[in-house]
């Protein structure tokens, strides 16, 4: 019988397009502990964009900023801010990948083509996604440099947060596209529904969104999507896609195994994290029972906790990291729930809308 997976191995990295990379290289250094590991740019004979390739752990960010005044990623910019461009799998075999892929209906970004230097050589082709978004499909072949082709080693050192890797990627899409999305992750990419939420689970008394966790077969690539649903005044998904110019990625999620470590070097390098009212903490004991950590040390730090019937997690999102109220992170840690925080979604709901409330966009 044949093989009709595509055989996706783990996500290898998360490209940003951003208005100036070296900046941002930076703040991500700084602010969240990301060690920068390559450059490509002029010096190493791109002509036409520079990026900062950034790890910590096994999650890897890409930052590339355009070095032309008329090209697709200065227009991406111009569009949506900053924020994510590709989701970038690892695969056994990205011509057969993308064939896959775009036999099941997928759009092409970008032809299967080999990229090479002195390292070695690198397949690479791309499908289109939600918004502006792309996947692309990398075959690695044996390559031994320091990134991908094209980059040169530039490792700069920054102090470890306890990121681990990359948890799940959400995006936000217009009303009544998320199933269609949903579909198009299934048909397209063989993923499956790992869960689902109506505007029951996540509402407000002003407004609602509903969401769907796609996965790969593995469960170790989860893709949950959001749509907007109508409510009194403007959800948090109506603001997003208004800022960014239509949709996109919303948030990044990011594991660790020790949350209050994470949230105390990025809150002392300057993060800043949505707080709910201390009135959740007094009610949290009776909702989710026992947990290992203490709960004045939760309190303090603003960290959510959630439980299901395998276990319990610990959550925490920062406010938006760019000037438009986009794109944010949010760091997890699993204590052996596979959820993602069903009972938060209110107190962080109304969270978000105390800073919506804020810029004066409820």
């Amino acid at each position: 019988m044949s093989d009709h997976r595509l055989r996706l191995k783990q996500i290898h990295h998360v490209e940003f397009w951003v208005g100036n990379a070296k900046q941002a290289a930076y703040y991500y250094r700084r602010a969240f502990g990301f060690s920068q590991v390559a450059y490509a740019g002029l010096e190493t004979g791109q002509r036409d964009r520079a990026s900062y390739a950034l790890a910590q752990g096994k999650t890897r960010l890409v930052l590339t900023t355009p070095l032309e005044q008329a090209s697709e990623i200065g227009r991406h910019i111009e569009c949506h801010g900053d924020g994510v461009r590709d989701i970038a799998f690892e695969v056994d075999d990205a011509d057969r990948a993308f064939d896959l892929a775009v036999s099941r209906g997928a759009e092409p970004a970008m032809e299967p083509h080999a990229v090479q230097d002195e390292h070695g050589t690198v397949r690479r082709a791309a499908i289109r996604a939600y918004g502006d978004t792309i996947h692309s499909f990398i075959s690695l072949g044996g390559y031994a440099g320091p990134f991908l082709p094209g980059f040169a080693a530039a490792p700069i050192q920054a102090e470890d947060a306890g990121i681990l890797r990359v948890d799940h990627i959400v995006g936000n899409v217009e009303l009544g596209r998320m199933e269609e999305w949903a579909e198009w992750y299934s048909r397209v990419l063989g993923f499956t529904r790992y869960m689902s939420f109506d505007d029951k689970d996540i509402s407000t008394e002003y407004s609602a969104l509903m969401s769907v966790v796609m996965s790969d077969d593995a469960s170790s690539i989860k893709f949950p999507i959001n749509e907007p649903a109508p409510g009194r005044r403007k959800s948090q998904i109506d603001e997003y896609l208004e800022f960014y110019g239509g949709p996109g990625v919303q948030h990044v999620a990011l594991l660790t195994n020790d949350i209050a470590r994470t949230v105390r070097a990025l809150k002392a390098n300057g993060v800043e994290f949505l707080r709910v009212p201390d009135s959740y903490y007094d009610l949290l004991p009776q909702r989710v029972g026992q947990i290992d950590e203490a709960q004045d040390m939760v309190r303090s730090l603003g960290i959510l906790v959630d439980r299901d019937e395998e276990g319990y997690l610990l959550q925490l999102f920062s406010k938006p990291v760019e000037d438009r109220p986009t794109l944010f992170f949010e760091l997890i840690q699993r204590k052996g729930s596979r959820g993602f925080g069903k009972g938060n979604f209110r107190a962080l709901f109304e969270a978000i809308e105390r800073e919506q409330a804020v810029r004066g966009n409820l």
